[in-house]
């Protein structure tokens, strides 16, 4: 599995990420076909390996289990012309939400590579729906009408321009005004290529979301001890549980908004 056997010490692509028979990180024996059946072998083998014995990560059946929910996209898509592309794009973007999730999860860190496939992904979802005329002032945001509040709805691709630079400006300001202790430039170039991706103004959402859980998260994980005010957490799983929330219940979760003050 890329996103656990990923070695920081070497670039995301190298040989050793990317290729080669998958095997046991504890005993490096060679895992069989049968044995790599997802969900189904962890559950058979009872999460261990059967060769040593030794218990395997939940991440394992986790990420297959957001894998499999991931190829489900295209029943929340809307049907168009286009359809098959903007699924295989859409999908692209969300599995390597998933890398990156787990990457930053245990290494604390973000491969360049994995934002410059967001930022490639971001310039083909544009290009396709500029191409397709999906924009307007209620077209084109995944907080539907709600967009039509914040401007900038006259051309798709100045829209997403300044949503890219939203993203940058965000946590640069933050970057220096907490000298590099509050977010790192990992966290910049991901925000970035999300407000490439949502365009404006859906990345200041995803960027108040992920605020919104990652401070719940962390309180909570001081309240149990798991942490304390100086320990550092991973931004990054934040923020693509944002791009999340905002892709599936944007405009949801903004009605429900307005709707606490009575607009």
């Amino acid at each position: 599995m890329l996103s656990l056997r990923y070695d920081p010490d070497r670039s995301f692509f190298s040989p050793e990420n990317v290729s080669g028979r998958s095997h046991c990180m504890y005993c490096g024996k060679t895992l069989a076909w049968y044995e790599l059946i997802p969900l189904f072998s962890f559950v058979i083998q009872l999460g261990k390996c059967r060769s040593c014995g030794v218990r395997l990560s939940w991440q394992y059946p986790l990420v297959e289990l957001a894998t499999g929910f991931i190829f489900l996209l295209p029943l929340h898509l809307i049907p168009n012309s286009f359809f098959i592309i903007q699924n295989i794009f859409w999908i692209s973007v969300f599995i390597i939400f998933l890398l990156i999730w787990v990457i930053d999860f245990r290494w604390y860190l973000i491969p360049d590579e994995l934002n410059i496939g967001l930022v490639a992904l971001g310039i083909c979802i544009v290009a396709l729906g500029w191409i397709q005329g999906n924009f307007g002032e209620v077209q084109g945001s995944f907080i539907g009408s709600y967009a039509a509040l914040f401007g900038i709805r006259q051309n798709i691709w100045l829209n997403h321009a300044v949503g890219a630079l939203a993203g940058i400006g965000i946590v640069g300001l933050i970057i220096a005004a907490t000298l590099g202790r509050g977010m790192g430039m990992g966290d910049l170039k991901l925000l970035g290529a999300m407000g490439l991706i949502f365009g404006w103004p859906d990345v200041v959402f995803i960027f108040v979301v992920a605020c919104f859980v990652g401070a719940i998260v962390s309180v909570g994980l001081m309240a149990f001890g798991k942490k304390n005010m100086k320990s550092m957490v991973p931004f990054g799983p934040f923020l693509i549980l944002g791009a999340t929330l905002i892709f599936f219940f944007g405009e949801q979760m903004l009605e429900k908004y307005f709707q606490l003050f009575l607009l």
